[in-house]
């Protein structure tokens, strides 16, 4: 039995106006002392959660469809995560493990050595960010090669340090002056099948003409890609354009990194998305889903790859932690447990169906894509492809002022993406898509 107790429901269920007087207050107080540099989206402020439900101080219960941007996939306030993180510190919090190791560390990697693609010898390193695993996966491609060059695509998204600003595509808000940048970093086009109409191969020929015209072959140490795209509008490359992709960098001596930071650990259905299609990465970069909460990413690698590194090269004070680690065990535990990959596809038969019969009817969805809980759809002018970034704002609004968090996305700020926990409820869910079906009504 957990230690674990909570009261809120269920259901849904909005008792005050949104922002309520609480959050309000609470607002006022953030505008105080908290940087304007941080973005506000629906400026309810969390007391607990549950499940799919989140408790705001004002007691109005939150259908949550964006899973903390797909970190909470196994749902909020889990009793095995919550017992497990309890355990840990009430043993100890911290020791860095490159001073005095601890078990913990250790078993995250072998349960990230079995469950990433390829059945070679893996090691990995673990982090704090899904930016610092980008970073040192990019550090382990250019050491292990003795190459420069990285290539990236166009709508790609990998994090806000200086390095993966370069290798982010989207100016605003993430790169605005911000610089100098990264140097190295090559930018082809993505596999968009919305926007360019190529089938995979096409696409993947495409961009590789461009990495050998512009780059060289021998001077690239990695592709980094998003096996879906996150940030850059959950665009899902057309089959056959990874594979090729894969190919190609395995015929060059290129490191394959795939970015699995926010497609990772069952949200497509699968524990990783390059599985869809057999991809079998170089370097598999994770985090979000790895803990359920708690920070901590993960680079895992070819062992000869990874152990190519000079003792100290790779580590960080906080990265491992034994707190997240315990986390991260608790959560892979659970997605095991509750076959959340079954789950994910589960979502997706029910959700993807659904969108496309909207789209019929609602002239401003112009593409339906995603993979299991991993879903979007792109709002256009009507009759037209060009970006309606101001009815994805107001379906966000709509959603949020009904009490369903809901997020948009997508290099041109139009596409809503839906990311719910895993553990959503078939009532819980039918009622976010009822809302979400009013909203795109009301904005069309």
């Amino acid at each position: 039995m957990s230690s674990t107790t909570s009261s809120i429901g269920t259901e849904r269920k909005v008792v005050t106006e949104l922002p309520g007087p609480k959050s309000r207050e609470l607002h006022a107080r953030r505008s105080a002392v908290v940087s304007s540099g941080l973005s506000q989206g629906f400026p309810v402020y969390i007391e607990r959660g549950e499940g799919a439900i989140l408790l705001d101080v004002d007691g109005n219960q939150l259908l949550d469809l964006g899973s903390g941007i797909a970190v909470v996939s196994i749902g909020h306030n889990v009793p095995a995560l919550v017992d497990a993180v309890s355990a840990q510190v009430a043993a100890f919090t911290h020791t860095c493990f490159m001073v005095t190791p601890y078990e913990g560390y250790v078993k995250v990697c072998e349960e990230l050595a079995q469950l990433t693609p390829g059945d070679f010898a893996k090691t990995s390193a673990l982090f704090n960010s899904g930016a610092e695993a980008v970073e040192n996966a990019v550090k382990v491609a250019r050491l292990a090669t003795g190459r420069q060059a990285i290539i990236v695509f166009d709508h790609a998204y990998h994090g806000r340090t200086n390095l993966t600003m370069a290798l982010t595509s989207k100016n605003m808000p993430y790169k605005d002056h911000f610089g100098p940048f990264a140097p190295e970093i090559y930018r082809v086009p993505m596999s968009y099948p919305f926007r360019d109409g190529l089938d995979g191969p096409a696409a993947a020929a495409r961009a590789i003409s461009q990495i050998e015209s512009q780059v060289g072959a021998t001077n690239v140490a990695a592709i980094l890609i998003e096996p879906i795209q996150g940030e850059g509008g959950f665009v899902v490359p057309a089959d056959g354009f990874l594979p090729a992709l894969s190919e190609w960098a395995r015929a060059n001596g290129v490191v394959f990194i795939a970015d699995e930071i926010q497609s990772g650990f069952c949200r497509t259905g699968d524990w990783f998305a390059v599985n869809h299609e057999g991809v079998i990465p170089d370097i598999v970069t994770t985090a979000k889903g790895l803990a359920g909460g708690m920070p901590l990413a993960g680079v895992t690698g070819r062992a000869e790859l990874m152990n190519a590194v000079h003792e100290g090269g790779l580590g960080g004070t906080y990265g491992g932690n034994p707190v997240a680690t315990a986390a991260a065990l608790a959560t892979i535990s659970t997605m095991r447990d509750l076959d959340l990959p079954a789950r994910a596809r589960a979502i997706g038969d029910v959700v993807l169906p659904r969108l496309r019969g909207l789209a019929q009817d609602a002239p401003i969805i112009g593409d339906v894509r995603g993979r299991g809980a991993m879903i979007a759809f792109e709002l256009v002018k009507p009759g037209t492809t060009e970006p309606h970034a101001a009815a994805a704002k107001s379906i966000v609004n709509y959603c949020n002022q009904q009490g369903v968090i809901a997020l948009s996305c997508g290099t041109y700020g139009n596409v809503i993406r839906l990311l719910p926990p895993l553990v959503i409820t078939e009532p819980q869910l039918e009622d976010g898509l009822g809302v979400l079906a009013d909203a795109i009504h009301a904005a069309s």
